[in-house]
């Protein structure tokens, strides 16, 4: 556990051993009154007469000391919260610096709900640890055995006694331990899983409403929130017994103490003054374990959290190479590229190669492989063998900054900050003047829509670009990749969005942006690429035809099947 802790406390550690010191002091100052206690009883059992002062002096010495125990405790604490919360932070940068340098489809794979999970959630709960277990912890047992050990000094047999309900609430405690770890598996794997299909219900709410699937969608809703429950319920019930019995024995130190050491006071093998000491003495050491023994439940759990963090990001970074581009044009070549999600190979030994300044489309059925080409381009994923190069040169010996300032992606759906409008663009390229923006914004026909709003440019966007249709978001996202103008430009189904009325300016506007660039297009409407230098028909994760609309027409029966299809689709209409 503190092993796994201890890098990320790193400059810090100084507070968590003060914090340990003042909370020690406090401990100290809080179990004190104790003793003052029994030099006020013992006189009294033995029939001594005290004056006014000597009860006095120890009043005002146990006040003293509750006054040092509030002090130094709360000093520690604002230590131990130093400490923790700045190696939360270095623990959410260190996770933060391995998640970018994850491929990115393995981050979209995890899920938005696991990922909020472990940044917030996880790492919140490690702040008990830093803040409270290690110091208090440490705290809370080493002075109760110091305690224990003066019993024994006092009356080894007392001391033995005061230990029985400590071993008994030791072993309910590790059954307690034993019993939750084998169900903490389960139990934090149906967390995950009710973060993620929460998320999930919220986004899909619109077409749930729409489909009338409130039924079907409700259901698994339920169904993984019972999940959760029910595994929590069992685990708790399986430590319920347990924890009964330790929280009530541990405490408790007198038990046996009590009957047995009023037979020896009775008998007269010891004194009742040197009992009533015994006694004081075990009062301190019960509340001071047994809260020691609560942080200590805690720390399987955490340990867990953060293997789980680790294990998160264990996955290999993405290959990344430190130089800059240096290929002698800008030709684009896939060359016997395979690649697969797990288990499951989507792309066969693909090679497709490009020239700069032509457009190349990609075609196929779904699930043909297309956008997956088109992904691993702009490096979403490391490819399980084969090569992409540009120019030349591969993009794994390219830094990823070199790599985005030579490709730009727009793809089906994109995402807008809830900021303004402007400022979405401006990501593009972040030291534009003002004015090349509302260019990329007017050449993207963005102006058509910006003139109705309130704010113009500076209009906000809403979460997730709400407050804008998606053929608006598709535009916005347009006006990014022509401000960023990248010498190589890759459009995936970039006008889906596009409605009839816009759909001759998107075409036009997309003609312009394309002028002198090296262009990859994906689309499922063909008449949209019949036009391209180069059309590659994709089939099955392989490339098995690429030539020009006329001949692949007449010599491709796979291409002449979708330029049916598509021919077909676009003379529908709805009767009435």
């Amino acid at each position: 556990m503190f092993k796994r802790v201890s890098p990320y406390i790193g400059e810090y550690k100084k507070y968590t051993v003060w914090a340990t010191i003042m909370m020690s002091i406090g401990i100290v100052a809080n179990i004190a009154p104790y003793f003052f206690l029994y030099q006020i009883i013992s006189p009294l059992i033995r029939g001594e007469h005290l004056d006014a002062s000597f009860i006095l002096v120890r009043v005002v010495t146990i006040a003293v000391c509750e006054i040092v125990f509030s002090v130094s405790y709360v000093q520690g604490l604002a230590f131990s919260h130093i400490s923790a919360y700045n190696t939360l932070k270095n623990l959410r940068v260190s996770l933060q610096g391995k998640l970018e340098k994850q491929p990115l489809g393995n981050i979209t794979e995890l899920g938005t709900g696991r990922i909020k999970k472990v940044f917030t959630d996880d790492i919140d709960q490690v702040e008990l640890l830093l803040a409270h277990a290690i110091p208090e912890g440490i705290a809370n047992v080493a002075i109760p055995v110091i305690i224990i050990v003066l019993m024994f000094v006092f009356d080894w047999r007392l001391g033995l006694l005061s230990l029985v309900p400590l071993v008994v609430g030791m072993f309910a405690m590790g059954m307690m331990m034993k019993a939750g770890m084998e169900k903490m598996n389960a139990y934090y794997e149906s967390a995950a899983n009710m973060n993620n299909t929460i998320v999930e219900y919220i986004n899909g709410m619109e077409v749930v409403k729409v489909f009338n699937k409130d039924g079907d969608s409700y259901k698994r809703f339920g169904d993984v929130v019972r999940s959760y429950r029910d595994f929590t319920l069992d685990w708790y019930k399986v430590c319920w017994p347990w924890m009964a019995i330790y929280s009530s024995v541990l405490p408790c130190l007198v038990l046996l103490m009590l009957p047995l050491g009023s037979v020896m006071v009775l008998g007269g093998t010891i004194a009742l003054d040197r009992m009533v000491l015994v006694f004081c003495m075990s009062f301190a050491v019960g509340p001071s374990v047994l809260k020691a023994l609560n942080f200590a439940g805690k720390f399987p759990q955490l340990d867990y959290k953060i293997a789980e963090l680790e294990k998160m990001m264990e996955h290999p970074p993405l290959k990344e190479g430190m130089s800059e581009f240096k290929g002698s044009n800008l030709d684009v070549e896939f060359k016997d590229v395979h690649f697969g999600y797990e288990e499951t190979e989507v792309l066969h030994g693909v090679d497709v190669s490009f020239k700069q300044g032509t457009t190349t489309a990609l075609v196929g059925e779904s699930g043909s492989g297309k956008s997956t080409l088109a992904k691993l381009l702009v490096h979403y994923y490391d490819l399980d063998s084969g090569k992409i190069s540009i120019g030349g040169q591969d993009i794994t010996d390219m830094s990823l900054e070199a790599l985005n300032n030579q490709v730009a992606f727009v793809s089906q759906e994109q995402f807008l900050f809830n900021t303004s409008l402007y400022e979405n663009i401006l990501i593009g390229k972040p030291d534009a003047t003002k004015e090349e923006v509302l260019k990329a914004a007017e050449r993207a026909q963005c102006n058509e829509f910006l003139e109705r709003l309130p704010d113009g440019i500076e209009t906000q966007a809403g979460d997730g670009g709400k407050q804008l249709s998606g053929g608006e978001r598709q535009r916005i996202s347009l006006a990014r990749a022509i401000l960023k103008d990248a010498p190589i430009i890759v459009l995936d189904e970039a006008t889906a969005f596009m409605d009839p009325e816009n759909e001759e300016k998107m075409n036009a506007a997309l003609d312009e942006i394309v002028k002198d660039k090296t262009v990859l297009v994906i689309a499922h409407r063909l008449s949209t690429i019949k036009n391209a230098d180069k059309i590659c028909v994709m089939k099955d994760g392989v490339c098995i035809a690429a030539d020009t609309h006329d001949k692949l027409v007449a010599d491709c029966p796979e291409y002449k099947k979708l330029w049916d299809a598509s021919v077909s689709a676009s003379t529908w209409k709805v009767r009435a």
